[in-house]
């Protein structure tokens, strides 16, 4: 049987690299529910397009257990996390993130994913493939110049431009 999988859902989204993961779950039969990181589930993509979610990050938050995996669908992130570092929403990413990973279960994401799991420090000297502009920034994990790369639990991806890379060895995951 699949694993579930909780997606989460940044405003704006990077639609390119969410609609490759939710293309891939929803070809493979991976169940899956996307969680907006904002106030409400409409968000944007950064190209503009509007589209619904299934719910906030505020109601996955305690149920982290109803899920065996998390996938950080990145957008705009830094500065958007910089403008609403203090939201609520914000707020609980991270402890939503740190919950799975401390919990060793499946975490996923490209472009700034990995940049959130070390900042966490829930990824002590895990290897990922993350945006070329944020490897230096790495403080606990390894960043490379792999296009993507699975480490443990970890999976990740430089850009929606590489998670042709690593989107099969997800779904092998979330198969298993």
């Amino acid at each position: 049987m699949a694993k579930r999988v909780a997606v989460l859902v940044v405003n704006p989204v990077n639609g390119s690299g969410l609609f490759q993961y939710l293309e891939a779950f929803f070809e493979n039969g991976i169940p899956y529910k996307t969680f907006a990181v904002a106030e409400t589930t409409r968000v944007k993509t950064n190209s503009g397009i509007s589209m619904q979610t299934d719910d906030v990050v505020a109601n996955l938050k305690g149920h982290e257990g109803e899920y065996d995996a998390l996938v950080f669908a990145c957008g705009d992130a830094m500065p958007k996390f910089r403008e609403n570092a203090g939201m609520p929403f914000n707020q609980d990413m991270l402890t939503v993130i740190k919950n799975f990973g401390d919990k060793g279960k499946i975490l996923s994401g490209h472009c700034a994913a990995a940049l959130l799991f070390d900042g966490l420090e829930i990824s002590k000297g895990k290897k990922f493939a993350l945006h070329p502009f944020l490897k230096t920034a790495m403080k606990n994990s390894i960043g490379t110049d792999e296009k993507a790369a699975v480490d443990g639990h970890f999976y990740t991806a430089q850009t929606e431009n590489t998670l042709s890379a690593l989107i099969p060895e997800l779904i092998k995951a979330l198969k298993a």
